[in-house]
């Protein structure tokens, strides 16, 4: 079912989730500490609902991948879907052996016949001297090698005698400048500097357009990934490794999480359309299409947001409510589409451990080197179990080279920490200097340790918002803050040079600005609450003058031990410039379908790539399966009863946050549904 606008193959192993079910609840809901975790909503400041006084549903999400499917919106507001599998290489017959050794003798006999232009042999005698110039046909011919008798200092000189040797050999000779500037020469037998026409020549599809029928090659090859229970970074590592190129040649405008089903655009630079689509027959759990030559990369935030669909299984209504689950759904979607949900930061920011990621990076801000170690590397009830021993070991006796024997490979931060305390010297009373420690946090990687304090803000944001709505609801006041498009510039292609391994909502937007609503804004109507935006905290952003607001700053920050108006470090990475988020999100678009169901394992929502599939079989007369043409598949009937969900969201909003205003619930900070206790 829709909105009105007014309104507006089985899979290789499942993983295992732990959730509990989520307890429909009233507007006065007491949330029940999860049973592995350590931390709740309460504890990052996300306290409140929108739509308070509408009932809420029980379900899990996320309990198969395919139940998330998630697919980036370009900056033109296109859905990015998977097209395509790349393009079929046309088959080149093989030569037989007779073929070949025929081919051979032919090209034996051209090189011994074959004779210099002679006006180039005149130039290259005139550089060379006559001897040198004969051994370079020997060369040629015979497949030998040569260093030349004369050197040259000048660059431009030896750059023009590169090009002179190419053009002379047709490009069959290689040549490099040694240390003293004389050339080595030998012949290229590979051929691999072939006549750039005849590679244009090679790949002309049936319609005569080059590069299989993409057009002319530019710098910059942009494609569709297509990718199941990865994360970005993972599909990008796999990518360029395969590749043997550096990460760093490979953009993209936002991550996807790992646990579900993506689609998104990548760019990367200087790489062969055939290469790229070649790794299909490689790669596992991801697909790449959608090939289009441009002349500048993608950059972190070149998308307008994201389209989520969403499947809630295992749905059921308190047996006291006095509506069904059909009109609950409806009121929550209506509620949704008018009035959204408070846009706060997710639980996945704040880490998967019990200790939540805010609490190291308020340490990080107060410089305490020694507690954030003691933090990362705490035996906690929620982390890795197989990394309890080393974390035990250092607890114990700091024993930094026993505990780095014993952690495993996928604690980052924890084995940077280890690596670098292992090779130190300890103090007389069996601890390391405050230098060893603030040394060994600087060796996680950036992007790690500028997510804990970039967890702090997030904290601080959530709890100011929603004291905000406490005090304002959702009407515009004077004193609070608007985005001021006048003074807005565009984000810099390159966020502190290390942009493609952030989120997309860790983007430090110092060039963005705000100003405050006055008494004529609210008289012209000329603001709406999705309009105002809070900062977290940072020293190059402006605080809601309203006085309450902003000694919520200061009261919450207080208790770390920090101003929210001195937030400069001496560390750079830790020194804030803080940035503005819209307190209020709406999601478009937004369409739902309840539907039964029997088997915990039986698909009720199809991926792009199980579309596409079908829909090339359909159209090809193939056998196809008709239930599995279009994003919902069809009820099928059963006991269980499920929700799916398709809307859009803007960027750096969490759907879960949807989700918790529409259903009621508390999330856990896997982005999966906890237990909601009502309150008797």
């Amino acid at each position: 079912m829709s909105l009105p606008a007014e309104h507006t193959n089985k899979r290789a192993a499942e993983e295992d989730i732990a959730v509990s079910v989520i307890e429909g609840t009233s507007k006065k809901a007491k949330f029940e500490e999860s049973k592995n975790d350590g931390i709740t909503e309460s504890d990052v400041g996300i306290t409140l609902f929108l739509s308070k006084d509408l009932p809420g549903f029980k379900g899990q999400i996320k309990q198969r991948y395919t139940d998330f499917l998630v697919n980036e919106i370009d900056k033109e507001g296109n859905v990015i879907h998977l097209n395509d599998k790349g393009f079929k290489m046309p088959k080149r017959e093989q030569p037989s052996r007779e073929e070949a050794r025929a081919k051979h003798e032919v090209e034996l006999a051209k090189r011994r016949e074959f004779q210099l232009d002679p006006a180039i042999k005149a130039e290259l005698a005139e550089i060379f001297g006559d001897e040198d110039v004969e051994k370079m046909v020997s060369v040629f011919q015979n497949a030998n090698k040569m260093e030349t008798t004369k050197s040259f200092d000048d660059k431009a000189m030896r750059t023009k005698i590169h090009q002179l040797l190419r053009k002379a050999f047709d490009n069959q000779l290689e040549s490099v400048t040694t240390e003293n500037n004389t050339f080595k020469i030998a012949r290229n037998n590979k051929n691999s500097r072939v006549n750039n026409q005849e590679l244009i020549e090679k790949t002309k599809d049936a319609n005569g357009v080059e590069n299989w029928g993409y057009g002319p090659a530019k710098e910059f090859l942009h494609f569709t990934l297509h990718k199941e229970n990865k994360d970005t970074m993972d599909a990008v590592n796999v990518i360029s490794k395969l590749l043997r190129v550096p990460t760093k040649l490979m953009r993209f405008a936002g991550t996807k999480d790992r646990r579900g089903v993506t689609t998104q655009r990548l760019s990367i630079s200087n790489i062969n359309v055939d290469r790229l689509n070649a790794l299909n027959r490689t790669l596992r759990g991801m697909l790449i299409g959608g090939f289009q030559f441009e002349d500048s990369s993608l950059n972190l935030g070149d998308l307008s947001g994201n389209e989520f669909v969403i499947v809630i299984r295992g749905v059921e209504v308190n047996k006291d409510a006095s509506v069904d689950l059909q009109e609950i759904l409806s009121e929550g979607c209506k509620s949704l589409v008018s009035q959204g949900f408070i846009n706060y930061f997710g639980m996945q920011r704040f880490g998967t451990f019990s200790i939540s990621t805010h609490t190291i990076g308020k340490e990080l801000l107060a410089s305490n080197w020694e507690n954030a170690v003691e933090l990362i590397l705490s035996d906690q009830e929620n982390v890795l179990p197989s990394s309890k021993e080393a974390r035990k070991i250092w607890a114990e006796n700091k024993d930094a080279a026993s505990a780095l024997k014993k952690l495993p490979r996928q604690c980052i931060a924890e084995n940077a920490i280890l690596f670098y305390l292992s090779n130190q010297r300890k103090q007389e009373d069996g601890s390391y200097s405050v230098n060893d420690y603030y040394t060994a946090i600087m060796k996680i990687p950036r992007n790690l340790r500028t997510m804990y304090v970039h967890a702090y803000q997030s904290f601080v944001w959530n709890a100011v918002t929603s004291k905000r709505i406490e005090l304002f609801g959702q009407n515009v006041t004077v004193g609070d803050l608007v985005l001021d498009d006048s003074n807005n510039s565009s984000l810099p292609k390159d966020v502190d040079g290390d942009d493609e391994n952030f989120d997309e909502d860790l983007r430090e937007d110092i060039f963005i600005r705000a100003k405050e609503v006055t008494q004529a804004d609210i008289d012209t109507n000329r603001y709406t609450i999705e309009d105002v935006v809070l900062p977290t905290p940072g020293f190059d952003i402006l605080y809601p003058t309203n006085e309450e607001l902003k000694e919520t700053y200061v009261e919450i920050m207080a208790k770390d031990g920090m101003d929210p108006f001195d937030m400069r470090r001496k560390v750079r990475d830790f020194s804030l410039a803080g940035s503005y988020r819209n307190i209020i999100q709406k999601p478009k678009a937004l369409e739902y379908k309840i539907v039964h169901y029997d088997s915990p394992t039986q698909q009720l929502v199809n991926t792009d790539l199980e579309i596409l599939n079908n829909q090339r079989a359909k159209d090809s007369g193939q056998k196809y399966m008709k239930s599995k043409l279009e994003r919902f598949a069809p009820d099928k009937g059963g006991e269980s009863i499920a929700i799916l969900l398709k809307f859009q969201l803007g960027t750096s909003a969490y759907a879960t946050m949807a989700l918790r205003e529409l259903m009621k619930l508390e999330t856990s900070h896997r982005g999966d549904m906890c237990e909601v206790r009502t309150e008797k």
